[in-house]
């Protein structure tokens, strides 16, 4: 989607995005939990979220009849208020809400005029709406369980469904004890709020994938203009988000916003769309249950809250529309006031049941084949790019990313995944214990699935994710750099045939050039994904004195300076170390190497450092024939401006010279030369006062000026 089609597809996105807002009863303010917003007031709680309205040919696509408007939107703004027996998720029965409850949804001034004369020009209307039903998306769900399950058990890995600034109740137990016999609500109720808070996967996954139907009396599907579905949903693919972010809070300011983001990764992986999307996307609470659009207006699916991680990562989900539609087929809906709103059940349990048995299993075969990689995304610069990103493991449950250099199986990686030969130590560790960089600098990335139990030389493997399959290899080192680069080389035992390289492109990237990140982030081996693809730009390139045996092919600034540093604005998470920064035309301009990070410990995931291409060149060298390994020495030398660069502690500037005269005599003749100028000034205007004539009242000095208009404060 280029930049001049993104007003069409805004105007377009308004005619279906709503505002939901629910409200009830809630004496001990509890409903809050989990949310990151809320509006309280007299014991009364109202939350809000988006939502999409339903065009007629979607509600007929679904089976659904339908004589009233139909909104689709996340469960979790609504669950608050229903009973407890309508919020257990094997509940088969019509969802109930509380007593002193409402729902009413928010529409386009235009939209509203389709189906109401009343509606004020200019201005969005409120609607009353009632509950349908509430809808688990199976496929979703099980695809959710397969990136979590495996790193659920580990406190520093589980992850939990909400914002980050949603409330926390960390203990689900104090929480029960704190209202139980003191609320009006039954025990069981309490005990269900306490265990949406459990980071048990089964009910993450359910209470992430969920969505409910909403009816809304007044309104009309008709009317609305058609949808095509996105045929395909490709990573690097540009999303179109609207939601209303805090909308209840004042949804004059907040109505239909936009965020405009990519597809970072899907899952299933191979297949070409997909159930579930992690989008590259900065979205905000209060945009959960929007719709999501993509090139040509096509949608894409629906905003669902994010996963969120103790290390602070946040992943923001997208249940695709083929999702939703699989858990919606077979059952038949009929909203018509004679009819009672009514289900049946055919056959979609089984929809997405299918087990997946990952090859990483400890120590790994040589040569495994698994499931085809989605060929379409080969066709695209970045796709041939992320084919050249591999996955590099080490049997102890380490992984990092590495990149694919030639047909030889030459692959380079990050030193700090092989601290035990760079450093001379028996262990790996994960960039905490030992870590030989700064603490103000995290390595970025090297990730571990369980704790190390013992110590000694590791067994590295290697999956390639190319055109036609997921390939793991032993691998073995052959070089580990020991000068100021975080460098390594690995060999593969055995190389496939059609095997995808890295194209690099050694010049200095430009700042504000877009720039793409290539890596295995945050989900590790066995949630069996590709690559992960975020986007940004080039925030800024640090330079320094480089060796004179650099090539004279790379153009040098005029302080004959090359690129020692990239930092850019695309999302790094822990696990990307090693992989690659590509430019728009999917050439690899940098290498990832490590993160900034708060002084508390929390990783920043948009502000990296990776290592430019032309720093490399030695490297690229070897890569052509692998014949003379004496070419990477050039990297063994020691260089201060390089160590420098890359502790973050570059040389300081030198001190300017101390005055002739002391500081207090140079202030002071500044402070006599400003009243001198004062004097004259004043003594000119106060000798022509015909220029002031007509004027009303004589200027105000500066001084006065400075005084009367005082600049705000920055926060």
């Amino acid at each position: 989607m280029e930049h001049h089609q993104l007003p069409s597809a805004v105007e377009f996105a308004r005619n279906f995005a709503v505002m939901v807002r629910v409200s009830g009863p809630d004496p001990k303010a509890l409903k809050m939990r989990n949310h990151a917003f809320h509006h309280y007031s007299s014991g009364k709680m109202t939350l809000s979220a988006s939502g999409m309205l339903l065009p007629d040919d979607l509600v007929k696509g679904l089976g659904m009849i339908s004589d009233c408007g139909v909104v689709i939107t996340v469960a979790s703004v609504v669950e608050p208020f229903l009973t407890a027996k309508s919020r257990e998720y094997n509940s088969q029965d019509m969802p109930e809400a509380i007593t002193g409850s409402k729902i009413d949804i928010m529409v386009e001034e235009k939209v509203s005029q389709i189906f109401s004369k009343e509606t004020q020009k200019g201005a969005p209307r409120w609607f009353h709406a009632e509950i349908l039903q509430l809808v688990d998306v199976p496929g979703s769900s099980f695809a959710i369980q397969s990136l979590i399950g495996p790193s659920s058990g580990t406190s520093e890995q589980s992850w939990e469904v909400g914002w980050s600034l949603a409330t926390r109740i960390d203990d689900p137990q104090k929480f029960v004890d704190a209202v139980k016999g003191k609320d009006k609500y039954p025990t069981e109720s309490v005990k269900h709020l306490a265990m949406t808070r459990s980071v048990n996967p089964y009910l993450i996954n359910k209470t992430a994938s969920r969505i409910i139907l909403l009816k809304v009396p007044k309104l009309s599907n008709e009317g609305l203009p058609k949808i095509m579905i996105s045929p395909s949903n490709r990573r690097g693919d540009v999303l179109l988000a609207m939601g209303s972010p805090f909308g209840v809070l004042s949804p004059v300011h907040f109505f239909n916003s936009i965020v405009v983001g990519s597809i970072s990764n899907k899952y299933p992986s191979t297949s070409s769309d997909g159930s579930l999307l992690l989008a590259d996307i900065r979205c905000l609470p209060g945009m959960e249950g929007g719709p999501i659009f993509g090139e040509a207006r096509h949608l894409i699916g629906l905003l669902t809250r994010p996963l969120k991680q103790a290390g602070g990562a946040e992943i923001q989900l997208v249940i695709t529309w083929q999702a939703i539609a699989a858990a919606l087929c077979g059952r038949r809906y009929d909203t018509r006031p004679e009819k009672a709103s009514q289900y049946a059940d055919a056959n979609c349990d089984n929809l997405m049941s299918t087990e997946i048995n990952s090859p990483y299993q400890g120590s790994l075969p040589q040569y495994i084949h698994r499931q085809s990689v989605d060929s379409g995304a080969l066709e695209s610069p970045l796709g041939k790019a992320a084919a050249a990103v591999c996955l590099v493991t080490m049997d102890n449950g380490v992984w990092a990313s590495g990149i694919l250099l030639n047909n030889h199986g030459l692959i380079l990686t990050n030193a700090h995944l092989l601290e035990p030969w760079r450093f001379g130590k028996t262990t790996v560790n994960s960039g905490k214990d030992g870590n030989p960089y700064p603490p103000h600098k995290e390595s970025a990335a090297v990730r571990r699935e369980k704790p190390e139990k013992d110590s000694g030389v590791r067994q590295i493997h290697v999956r390639l994710d190319h055109s036609n399959s997921w390939v793991w290899h032993n691998a073995r080192v052959i070089y580990v750099c020991k000068g100021p680069l975080d460098v390594s080389l690995l060999k593969l035992d055995s190389v496939p045939r059609d095997v995808c390289p890295i194209t690099a492109d050694l010049s200095c990237p430009s700042p504000g050039s877009k720039a793409f990140v290539i890596g295995h982030g945050l989900f590790g081996p066995r949630c069996e994904m590709v690559s992960s693809i975020s986007s940004g730009v080039i925030a800024k390139v640090v330079k320094a004195q480089m060796p004179s045996s650099y090539s004279s092919n790379i153009s040098r600034n005029v302080l004959g300076e090359l690129p020692a540093m990239i930092e850019t604005t695309a999302a790094v998470h822990p696990g990307g170390s090693g992989g690659a920064v590509v430019n728009s035309a999917g050439h690899m301009v940098g290498l990832v190497t490590s993160n900034a990070k708060h002084g508390g410990g929390t990783v920043i995931p948009h502000m990296n450092f990776s290592i430019p291409c032309a720093a490399l060149e030695p490297v690229f060298k070897f890569s052509e024939d692998m014949q003379k390994l004496s070419i990477l020495e050039e990297l063994e030398r020691p260089d201060e401006n390089l160590s420098s660069v890359w502790a973050l502690m570059p040389p300081l500037s030198p001190e300017p010279a101390p005055p002739k005269h002391g500081w207090h005599d140079v202030l002071m003749k500044e402070d006599d030369e400003k009243q001198e100028k004062g004097s004259r000034f004043t003594k000119f205007i106060a000798e022509r006062p015909e220029l002031f004539k007509g004027l009303g009242q004589q200027p105000k000095m500066a001084g006065s000026l400075f005084l009367d208009h005082r600049s705000p404060s920055k926060l």
